[in-house]
C-alpha cells in the first residue's frame, strides 16, 4: 500500500502544484526552485505513489485529499477541469489497467462541471461587498469539541498522524509541561508523559516525525535556551541543541526539513533573530534579522516562503506582513519583502494554513474579527468569530479540511475551549458503472 506519508513536506507542495495542472517552470517559479530540481522530486514523488504520469499523480492527490475541490478557491475549479483535459493521451492504457483510475477520471469530469457553477455562484453569493462585513458563512461552521483536560495558555500545539498534542503552557497555578493528546475521531483526550522542562509561550512544530519545541518561559519568569524533543511513537522526550539565545513568545515554522524561529521575547526586550535548526547534524545557525523585532507573531509556510504576520513590539500591536524566502539567505538576493499588512494589529492570535489561505484567529489589539488571508490576491478577508469575548494565546491545528484552535485565553484567564472551523467544502459524487 502506498503512503503519502513517505512524502517530505517539499514533494507534497509540488505534487499539491501539479494536480492544479502547473508545468514544471511554474511549479519552480511558484517554489522559486530550479525546474531540474522540480523534475528530481517528480520522479522521487511518482517512484513513491507507484504512478507512471501526472494525470495518476493528480487522481491520487485528489483521492488522498492532498488537494481539495473547494469552492473558495475559484481558481482551483478551473485548475482541475484544466488537468482532466490534458495529460491523457500517453495514461489511457494505464488507466484502463486500473479501474479506480478509470472511475474517478469518469467522475471528475462531471464534478467538474457542477464546482465551476458552485464557485461562481458562491463568488456571486458569499464575497461581501463592504470588505469591513465578515463573510457569509454556512451555519454551525464552528463547532466545539471536548474541552482540553487542562485549561491553559501560551501551549504548544503539533499534529502527528491525524493526532492532535498539546504541550505545555500556562494554567491558573503556573507554567506547566503537561502532554495532553486529542483524537478528532472519538472526539478524546488523553494524557501523556509531561515535557521534561514546565515552560509557556511557547510554539510547536514537527520534523521527521517529532516535535520540536524551543525555548519558553520558566516558572519562575525567566526565560530558557533548552530544546526538547518528542517522539509521539514512543511517548518518550530527547534534549537537543541549546538555542543561541533564550528566547520565548517566538514565531516557529517547519521548512524544508529544518525549523525556523521568528523573534521573541528575551526577558528585557523583544527581537528580530531568526534562527535556523537542523535535526541532522543537531545545530542552531543565525539567519538574516526581522526587518521588524517583535514577539507573539503568527507564522506559516505558503509555497516557498515562510510568512510572519502581526506581533507586538513592546508598544503597540503590528499590522505587519513580512515574508522571508530561506533559499535567498547568504545570496546576492534580498530574503525580506512586506505584503499586504493585516486589515488591524494584532499579536498573541492563533493562525494556520488551509489550501493556502491563511486563517488568524482571534489575537489582543484593536480588531473585531478573525481574519483570512488570500495571499494570490493580496486580500484579507474578515470571517466570523468562535466567541463574543477576545480569544488569545491559543494554539491552532489542521487535519483536513479542519482547522482547529484549542486553549488560550478568554479575558485574561487561562480557558480549556476546544473548538474546530471546516475551512474547505467538498462535493462528494457517486460512481455510476
Amino acid at each position: 500500500m502506498v503512503d503519502h506519508e513517505s512524502l517530505s513536506e517539499r514533494e507534497i507542495e509540488i505534487l499539491r502544484l501539479v494536480a492544479t495542472g502547473a508545468s514544471n517552470k511554474q511549479v519552480a517559479r511558484e517554489l522559486y526552485i530550479s525546474a531540474n530540481t522540480v523534475k528530481v522530486h517528480l520522479r522521487n514523488i511518482f517512484e513513491k505513489i507507484d504512478v507512471a504520469s501526472r494525470t495518476e499523480a493528480t487522481v491520487y492527490a485528489i483521492r488522498e485529499g492532498l488537494v481539495s475541490m473547494e469552492s473558495d478557491q475559484e481558481e482551483g475549479a478551473s485548475s482541475i477541469a484544466d488537468v482532466t483535459r490534458s495529460h491523457t493521451s500517453d495514461t489511457w492504457q494505464t488507466i484502463l489497467r486500473r479501474p479506480w483510475l478509470l472511475a474517478v477520471m469518469g467522475t471528475l469530469s462531471f464534478v467538474v462541471g457542477v464546482i465551476v457553477v458552485q464557485g461562481i455562484l458562491q463568488s456571486v453569493n458569499t464575497t461581501p461587498l463592504n470588505p469591513s462585513a465578515p463573510e457569509v458563512a454556512p451555519p454551525d461552521r464552528w463547532k466545539q469539541l471536548a474541552d482540553l483536560p487542562t485549561a491553559r495558555s501560551g501551549l504548544g500545539v503539533a499534529t502527528y498522524e491525524n493526532l492532535i498534542y498539546a504541550i505545555a503552557g500556562e494554567t491558573e497555578s503556573g507554567v506547566t509541561g503537561i502532554v495532553e493528546r486529542y483524537d478528532p475521531e472519538g472526539d478524546t483526550w488523553i494524557v501523556l508523559h509531561d515535557k521534561p522542562t514546565a515552560a509557556a509561550d511557547v510554539s510547536a512544530a514537527i520534523v521527521g516525525g517529532r516535535i520540536y519545541i524551543p525555548g519558553g518561559r520558566l516558572s519562575m519568569g525567566d526565560v530558557t535556551d533548552i530544546l526538547e524533543i518528542y517522539d509521539p511513537r514512543t511517548d518518550h522526550w530527547y534534549r537537543g541543541a541549546d538555542l543561541p539565545v533564550a528566547i520565548s513568545a517566538y514565531a516557529l515554522v517547519s521548512f524544508e526539513g529544518r525549523l525556523y524561529t521568528f523573534g521573541g521575547w528575551d526577558g528585557e526586550q523583544y527581537l528580530a533573530y531568526v534562527f535556523e535548526y537542523d535535526p541532522d547534524s543537531n545545530r542552531w545557525q543565525e539567519c538574516t534579522p526581522m526587518p521588524t523585532p517583535r514577539g507573539y507573531a503568527g507564522a506559516t509556510v505558503i509555497g516557498g516562503a515562510i510568512h510572519i504576520f502581526g506581533g507586538f513590539n513592546g508598544e503597540e500591536a503590528l499590522s505587519t506582513n513580512e515574508i522571508y524566502f530561506p533559499e535567498r539567505d547568504n545570496t546576492q538576493d534580498v530574503p525580506w519583502l512586506n505584503a499586504t499588512s493585516l486589515l488591524e494589529g494584532r499579536y498573541a492570535m492563533g493562525v494556520a494554513n488551509i489550501a493556502d489561505i491563511v486563517h488568524v484567529i482571534g489575537g489582543e489589539g484593536k480588531h473585531s474579527q478573525s481574519l483570512k488571508y488570500y495571499p494570490q490576491r493580496g486580500e484579507w478577508l474578515p470571517f466570523e468569530e468562535p466567541f463574543p469575548k477576545v480569544w488569545s494565546h491559543l494554539g491552532t491545528a489542521v487535519i483536513g479540511p479542519y482547522l482547529y484552535g484549542l486553549g488560550g485565553q478568554l479575558e485574561d484567564t487561562p480557558t480549556s475551549k476546544h473548538m474546530s472551523y471546516q475551512a474547505i467544502y467538498s462535493i462528494s459524487l457517486p460512481v455510476v458503472r
